[in-house]
This record gives structure tokens, C-alpha cells and sequence, in this order.
């Protein structure tokens, strides 16, 4: 008598999905993780230290809009289509941020990256609906956690050498083969992948929506790095923007909460925010409080991205247990990390605390990301999973964007003497250990299915196909 064997990441109907996934998610950690420490050479060696925050502002503006198209074509297309494009728009961006004899290039190459980067972010979400079974979502996304981890650990190393010894440009085009060879294993087993439903047509428009709310989402990150009037007025201008875009982008409900996916789509953006707000302070704070080197103060982030790959592994291995249970637990991880982080700038406590409490809160991560991705999907109508998932990614860019921006603001009145450094790292833990804990309460809503589907706010435009 014959038993059917039960589906893997890596059995024959899925190896080569999983495999290219796998290695493009590899490549673009990668390059996220390297860019920052070839981007002071690039910058000098082009004569642009005036522009030099102008890269990182146009791949964010731009991924924004790249999730919006990346979602549409997903939906209209097919995965494969959003994918491939994707990819090759990003590629694009490789290519000519290597060879770029300018800044005005090199900023239009990031902002292509940003374009192919977002739409790659949201073609995943898209493909891991169609080609994976409810069962093997867990371990799925547990495997794309895990993809984030060597990037972490060899990026800013590997990209410094490069750097030092041989050129910043091989930063950008080492990775365009590599993204080719990931890009041929992924294509044949996504072709037969069509679109999944006729579904509704998207508004051209959302994709200026889009830029709207990259702009948005720009002007309050650049408002937080200043402590003047002018910054008062262009994170007031940068709010209003972001949250008109945000009407037209995101679920009806989600500010609100609203039980089913606009929580599930709330709830990614607490988690994004409470995590990446420390994240980009933690160095300073190990630095400036306690003398650490710039290595020895990148330990905990190590020891947060080794928490959050185990902990993503372990939820893959317990697909009985409800996502809104790992939710709940996740986001309880990150508040007890984040409070135990910002306690090293108590007086008389040392900065060796962050060592642990840091992987705490990387646990809490690899609990809840790949669940409420798992979550997402189960929630999302199959000819809208584009579009849910690029407002997926969406929440994630506005709430890491805000909470930075929160920091920001805080690290500029330390720095003009209107505030200790303690202070404001301590004002800082608290907000987020407060979001943290807002979204252990808020949770349980994103396993109750919604009674209606879940159109965004602006969607009156929409019509059926």
C-alpha cells in the first residue's frame, strides 16, 4: 500500500521555488544590509556628500511605489509577472549604481532598486499563496526569516572589504549574476502560476497614492534628523501627506483596528515600528553611554537577528499551534526586550544587558513576522493578495518610519543639550515598549476572520474586471 508523503519546502514539487525565493530574499538582505557601509565611499568618490542622505530617501520613497505595482501586477498578471519584473528593475538599478559617474545617476539607480525592491517584497507574499499549501506557510516564512540572518552577519563585513581593497561598485555588481542564477530557479516553477481570480481592477491611481505617501513617509524622517521650526512644519506637511496616501492604500479599518486583516495589516506595522525604532538607536546608545566600540556595539543586533531566526524556526515546526497565540507571545518578547534594552541607560547599569535582552526581543520577531505573514495570507481574498500584501509592506515602511522618526527627534534634542542622552533613551524605550505592548492587546483581532472584505479607504474608484 502506497503512503503519500507530506509536502516540504523541499520536495520535488517545491525545491526550486524555495530555492530561488530563498536566494533572491538572500541577495536583497544583502544588499540592504552592505549599502550603508559602501554608500560614505560611493558618496565622496562622486562628489556628493551635500546629497548624501538623498539615496536612502529614494529608495524608500520609491519602494513604496514599487509595492503598489508590484501588488497590481501580482493581481492582474499573475506572481510570476510581478516577480520577474521586479527582479528586473531592481537589476537595472544594480547595473547602473555601479556604473554611475554621478550623483544625480546614482540617486536615480537607488531609486530604481527601491522601485524593484518593494515590488519583490510583495511578489513573495503573492507567490507563497499560490504555490504553498496553508500547512507549509510556517515553515516557509520561518525559512525567509532565516535568509536575513547570513546577510546580517557578513553584509556591512563584506561589503567594508570590497570597499577598502577593490571598489564600492563591486558592492552593487557582484550581485547581479547571483540574482540572475536565483531569478532562473524561481521562473520555471512559477510560469504555470496564473492570476487567481478576476477580482477587481486597481485604480492607476494608487500608485501616485504611492508617492504620496513615500514622500510622506521621507519628509518625517528627515524632520526627525533636525531640531528647528522648519522641522516642526515638515513633519506636520509629511503627516498629512502619509495619511491621506495611507486612506487610499491600506484596508478600510485599519487605523481603527478593524478585526480581520485590517489588524492583521495594523498589527505588522506595531511590530515594524517597536522593533526597527530601537534597532537604529541601540549602537548609539552602547556607543555614546557606555564606550563600546562600533563592533563590539553591533553584538546585540547580531544576537537580536540569531533570536529571530530561531524563534522563526520554531514556529515553522509547530504549524498546530494558532498564529494568533505566536502573535500574541511575539509581540510580549519584543515588549520585555525593549524594556530590558533601554534599562542599559539606567545610572550604574552597563551596556552588557543589551546582549541578552536584544535576542529577546529578536525571539519575539521570529515569533510573530512569519505569523502574521502566515495570518495575511489565510485573511486575503486570492485576487487581492497584490494589493493586501503591498499594504502589508506599506505598514511595515510607515510604522518603522515613525517610531525612527520619534527616535530622531529625541537623539537631536540630546545632541542640542535639551535633553540627557539617558533621558531620551529611556523616553524612547518606553514609547516603544508601549507599542509593543499595544499590539499584545490588539492581537487576537487579527485572527477574527472580517465580515466583509476589506477594500481600502479610498476604494470607490474600483471596479470590477
Amino acid at each position: 500500500m502506497e503512503t503519500t508523503q507530506p509536502a516540504a519546502l523541499f520536495d520535488r514539487a517545491h525545491r526550486l521555488t524555495t530555492a530561488g525565493l530563498l536566494m533572491l530574499v538572500t541577495l536583497v538582505a544583502f544588499e540592504s544590509m552592505a549599502v550603508a557601509t559602501a554608500m560614505p565611499t560611493a558618496v565622496a568618490e562622486l562628489h556628493g556628500l551635500a546629497w548624501y542622505g538623498w539615496p536612502f530617501s529614494a529608495f524608500l520613497v520609491a519602494s513604496v511605489v514599487g509595492m503598489v505595482i508590484g501588488g497590481d501586477l501580482g493581481d492582474r498578471r499573475g506572481p510570476g509577472a510581478a516577480l520577474l519584473g521586479g527582479v528586473g528593475v531592481f537589476a537595472a538599478g544594480l547595473l547602473a549604481a555601479g556604473l554611475s559617474g554621478s550623483m544625480a545617476v546614482f540617486v536615480a539607480a537607488r531609486a530604481l532598486q527601491g522601485v524593484g525592491g518593494g515590488a519583490i517584497a510583495v511578489s513573495l507574499y503573492v507567490l507563497s499563496g499560490q504555490a504553498y499549501e496553508p500547512a507549509l506557510r510556517p515553515r516557509l516564512f520561518g525559512a525567509i526569516s532565516a535568509a536575513w540572518v547570513l546577510p546580517a552577519l557578513i553584509g556591512p563585513l563584506v561589503a567594508g572589504l570590497l570597499t577598502a581593497h577593490a571598489s564600492w561598485r563591486l558592492v552593487f555588481l557582484g550581485l547581479l549574476p547571483l540574482i540572475g542564477f536565483g531569478l532562473a530557479l524561481v521562473l520555471p516553477a512559477v510560469r504555470h502560476l496564473g492570476v487567481a481570480g478576476t477580482g477587481i481592477v486597481p485604480d492607476p491611481a494608487r500608485r501616485w497614492w504611492a508617492a504620496l505617501a513615500g514622500t510622506g513617509i521621507a519628509a518625517l524622517q528627515y524632520a526627525g534628523q533636525r531640531l528647528d521650526l522648519a522641522a516642526a512644519g515638515i513633519a506636520v506637511l509629511g503627516a498629512l501627506l502619509l495619511a491621506a496616501a495611507l486612506r487610499a492604500l491600506l484596508p478600510a479599518g485599519t487605523g481603527r483596528v478593524r478585526p480581520g486583516l485590517p489588524a492583521v495589516v495594523a498589527t505588522r506595522g506595531l511590530m515594524a515600528g517597536a522593533f526597527f525604532g530601537m534597532d537604529a538607536l541601540l549602537p548609539l546608545a552602547m556607543t555614546q553611554l557606555h564606550g563600546y566600540s562600533p563592533a563590539a556595539a553591533g553584538v546585540p543586533l547580531t544576537a537580536g537577528a540569531l533570536g529571530w531566526a530561531t524563534a522563526s524556526q520554531l514556529q515553522g515546526r509547530r504549524p498546530d499551534v494558532p498564529r494568533v497565540t505566536l502573535l500574541r507571545i511575539g509581540f510580549f518578547l519584543l515588549a520585555a526586550g525593549l524594556a530590558g534594552t533601554a534599562a542599559i541607560a539606567l545610572p550604574g547599569v552597563g551596556g552588557w544587558p543589551a546582549y541578552l535582552s536584544w535576542g529577546v526581543a529578536g525571539l519575539g520577531m521570529g515569533f510573530a513576522m512569519p505569523s502574521v505573514g502566515v495570518l495575511l495570507l489565510d485573511q486575503s481574498p486570492e485576487h487581492r493578495r497584490g494589493a493586501d500584501s503591498a499594504a502589508f509592506q506599506i505598514a511595515d515602511v510607515t510604522g518603522s518610519a515613525l517610531t525612527v522618526g520619534v527616535v530622531g527627534v529625541l537623539v537631536a534634542a540630546s545632541t542640542a543639550s535639551l535633553l540627557a542622552l539617558p533621558t531620551a533613551v529611556l523616553a524612547a524605550g518606553a514609547v516603544l515598549t508601549v507599542v509593543a505592548l499595544l499590539g499584545a492587546l490588539l492581537a487576537p483581532r487579527a485572527g477574527a476572520p472580517a465580515a466583509t472584505p476589506a477594500l481600502p479607504d479610498g476604494a470607490t474608484t474600483l471596479s470590477p474586471s
